[in-house]
């Protein structure tokens, strides 16, 4: 039944437009394969080929930027390390001096110390030879006032009326 209908529709169309049935389904075949899908296909295919393009060169730059940057930063970091070695040496040194300083002043300050002993000592000597002197005159001096009988003044002058 559908084979009569469909020559009934052909019958009813001019001759004209009247095709054989099998050239009709060649024709769709043909354009259902070639033109609309594979176009869609192949421009998708295309979109997605320049897609992945782009992705890729986006990774590439970032990737490159990353490098660049890790690199730079490397770079400070070693000369941050570069310039505290520096200074830490600079203190070292400073700290030696410092250190030597120090000894050579406590040296100094020893020998002041040893130096002013000495002359403690100088004095003291001195004075117990003063008095060792003293005392030998005072004992001359009663000996005379003993051999001569007289009294001395100074001693006896806050006794006198």
């Amino acid at each position: 039944m559908g084979e009569e209908e469909a020559n009934k529709m052909e019958a009813s169309e001019p001759k004209e437009l009247q095709q054989p049935v099998k050239e009709q389904k060649d024709a769709a075949v043909e354009k259902s394969v070639i033109p609309v899908p594979e176009n869609s296909v192949l421009a998708r295919v295309e979109t997605e080929k320049r897609l992945a393009l782009v992705k890729a060169w986006e990774e590439n730059e970032k990737a490159k930027i990353e490098n660049k940057a890790h690199k730079k930063i490397s770079a400070i970091g070693s000369w941050e390390n570069t310039k505290k070695a520096d200074v830490e040496a600079q203190l070292k040194s400073i700290e030696e001096k410092l250190e030597k300083k120090k000894a050579e002043y406590a040296e100094k300050m020893k020998n002041k110390v040893v130096e002013i002993h000495k002359e403690a000592e100088e004095k003291r000597a001195v004075i117990e030879a003063k008095r060792g002197e003293d005392f030998l005159k005072i004992e001359e001096t009663a000996v005379k006032f003993r051999a001569t009988g007289y009294i001395p003044k100074k001693f006896l002058g806050c006794f006198s009326s």
